[in-house]
């Protein structure tokens, strides 16, 4: 029963880092990846089963980011991030594709898309497809804007 149980703890010592940024510390406690930045930094979003992973990205202040967004998806998806106004836009348009525009970018099936972002103040800025039933389904992540 011991190697029963020791083996789901080294697989989800493997794993988690690469899913969500956390870490287990010797103590067996959850940790907080370090934040990325400042300055330039690019991140990897992956769009899978109407899903984006990562779904949770922790950077200091005046950290810009560029997110080259790969759609693994057979339907379109999209990559809004900004503050509640831009949201509240993007949910009441009618607009099926977005031409890259900083903080925002549509990918098509199987392909690839760029846009950037630049994270000045601290807080939660929220990223989100606001297609049709995609956010209700929860394809939505946050990024923490923590003070340099």
């Amino acid at each position: 029963m011991r190697a029963r149980v020791a083996v789901p703890v080294v697989v989800l010592a493997t794993v988690l880092p690469m899913l969500g940024g956390y870490a287990f510390s010797a103590a067996g406690a959850e940790e907080a990846a370090p934040p990325l930045g400042p300055g330039v930094v690019t991140v990897e979003v992956d769009m899978r089963y109407s899903r984006y992973s990562p779904k949770e990205l922790r950077v200091y202040e005046g950290t810009l980011v560029r997110f080259v967004v790969t759609n693994h998806d057979p339907i379109h998806h999209e990559l809004i991030t900004g503050d509640d106004d831009v949201h509240a836009a993007h949910e009441a348009g009618q607009e099926a594709f977005h031409p890259p525009v900083p903080g925002e970018v549509s990918v098509d099936p199987g392909g690839q898309g760029f846009t950037a972002y630049q994270f000045d103040e601290p807080g939660t800025v929220v990223f989100a497809c606001h297609l049709p039933r995609h956010l209700e389904y929860g394809m939505e992540g946050r990024v923490t804007v923590v003070p340099t």
